[in-house]
């Protein structure tokens, strides 16, 4: 069974947020590491987030504008942060964070209304 061109493209961006996050905080775990290998790794990483990415918005674009694309990208970013932060790097989440991430989805809402 095929996947659907409105989920395959949210899927495949959920899955580069992954790599991408990795590439851009997992190295915080390991200050002690020298930055230029740090920098190597993250950029090795971030090749396999782009061979997601980059198709996931060619293919997604035949059902969503670019602007609704950047708004699931940008949720999708921040719901794969939070449990990074949480579960790998062990830094809770507070009120604030909740207000915030509220405010962005409330943006999201107004990205993807059809207004009459």
């Amino acid at each position: 069974m095929p996947v659907s061109p409105y989920l395959l493209p949210i899927l495949m961006l959920l899955a580069s947020n992954v790599f991408m996050t990795f590439a851009w905080y997992g190295h915080l775990k390991y200050k002690s590491s020298a930055l230029a290998l740090v920098v190597m790794i993250s950029w090795g990483i971030a090749f396999f987030e782009y061979w997601l990415a980059v198709p996931a918005n060619r293919w997604g674009s035949e059902v969503y504008s670019a602007a609704q694309l950047k708004t699931i990208q940008e949720v999708i970013t921040l719901v794969v942060f939070a449990g990074f932060s949480i579960l790998y790097l062990k830094e809770p989440l507070g009120w604030n964070h909740a207000v915030g991430f509220a405010f962005i989805a409330a943006g999201a809402f107004f990205i993807f209304h059809k207004w009459s």
